[in-house]
């Protein structure tokens, strides 16, 4: 048997994608690696005629890395906060993720060409580095939603700091806290990273290459002794950051960026109304639980996880951040993996007549 042939054009992307991608945090660009791939991998395509397609092992190992930081914040934020907050947390996340849905199935019926799943994918406010995969796995345009997920990211990120500012908050950047090595911990993340999509399988859930990892993540966590860390290497999150872009660029072509551009106006009003929408769900959350508006606001941000707890640690806020962010992220990973289901029983809510 002959080994598979390597694309050649890998030898340009790859080193490529890492100048720029370095180019990109260096100057603070949210979600830096990601769009560096995405501009790199789009551009070979584009340019070649051809789309340009991430090796199978590559995809499956990149889905299980994105898998285990996402499972990340579940591992972080104690189990009694959740419960603390989990009435007012599911209220205003059933709020969010209603919009996010209301908007994804009116951006179907504003552009017909863009399919009911990948509208809902795309606004779905939580869970970016995901989504692309769940698109993947049932049947949206994965290479939409990636675009339209990391741009909705990218404006959340860059207005998070502003917004606090104009709320009241003055932010000021804090040094990135090294997180301890464990030989022990990278070993269970190997083993997480090699069963994980069977195991979600045996266990029929949904999405089983995202979430049958994320689910042995937590569990490993919960069993294992607090003092072994979690953590992958920050070289190995890069690389499958790069992984979804280039899986996203990497299938572009001219007809696909054209269509793209027509729906641009369209999924920007969109962005903008679900930032809009979190915004008014925060003074919900506000008057329900008597916090700063700073604080509801960062809990019902739509996205930038991140950047939403780094404010959060600096503004002094209290664990409703978390707590709320993290039962939304729950819902949206639950709702994306049964998306195909929920969709079809909108559609008989609606037609009830059609069988």
């Amino acid at each position: 048997m002959h080994a598979p042939r390597i694309d050649r054009r890998w030898l340009a992307v790859v080193p490529s994608t890492l100048i720029l991608g370095w180019v990109f945090t260096r100057i603070g660009l949210p979600a830096g690696w990601v769009i560096a791939a995405i501009l790199v991998a789009a551009t070979a395509a584009v340019a070649t005629g051809r789309s340009i397609n991430l090796p199978g092992p590559a995809s499956r190992a990149a889905r299980a890395v994105i898998a285990i930081l996402a499972a990340a914040p579940l591992t972080a934020t104690p189990a009694t906060q959740l419960v603390n907050f989990l009435i007012p947390g599911l209220v205003v996340s059933a709020a969010t993720i209603g919009i996010g849905v209301a908007g994804g199935l009116l951006l179907h019926h504003a552009h017909r060409e863009i399919s009911r799943s990948t509208g809902v994918l795309s606004m779905l406010a939580g869970g970016a580095s995901v989504m692309p995969f769940l698109a993947r796995d049932t049947g949206a345009d994965y290479r939409y939603v990636t675009l339209t997920q990391y741009l909705r990211l990218l404006a959340v990120m860059l207005s998070l700091p502003l917004a606090a500012m104009l709320i009241g908050f003055d932010t000021h950047p804090t040094a990135d806290t090294a997180t301890d090595f464990s030989w022990i911990g990278l070993l269970v993340l190997l083993i997480i990273m090699a069963v994980g999509q069977p195991v979600g399988t045996r266990l029929h859930v949904p999405a089983p290459s995202i979430l049958g990892p994320m689910l042995l993540t937590v569990l490993a966590h919960t069993l294992l002794d607090d003092r072994l860390t979690l953590a992958l290497p920050g070289a190995v999150t890069a690389v499958a950051f790069m992984a979804i872009g280039w899986m996203a660029g990497g299938a572009l072509s001219v007809p696909a960026l054209k269509s793209f551009a027509r729906t641009l106006p369209a999924t920007l009003l969109f962005i903008a109304a679900l930032m809009a929408g979190c915004a008014a769900t925060a003074l919900l959350l506000t008057w329900w639980l008597g916090v700063p508006y700073l604080d509801a606001y960062l809990a019902t941000s739509p996205g930038g996880l991140e950047t939403a707890l780094i404010i959060a640690d600096e503004a002094d806020s209290g664990p409703v951040v978390a707590a709320v962010q993290i039962i939304r992220l729950i819902g949206v990973l639950i709702l994306a993996g049964w998306m195909p289901q929920v969709l079809h029983r909108i559609a008989r809510v609606r037609h009830p007549a059609r069988r």
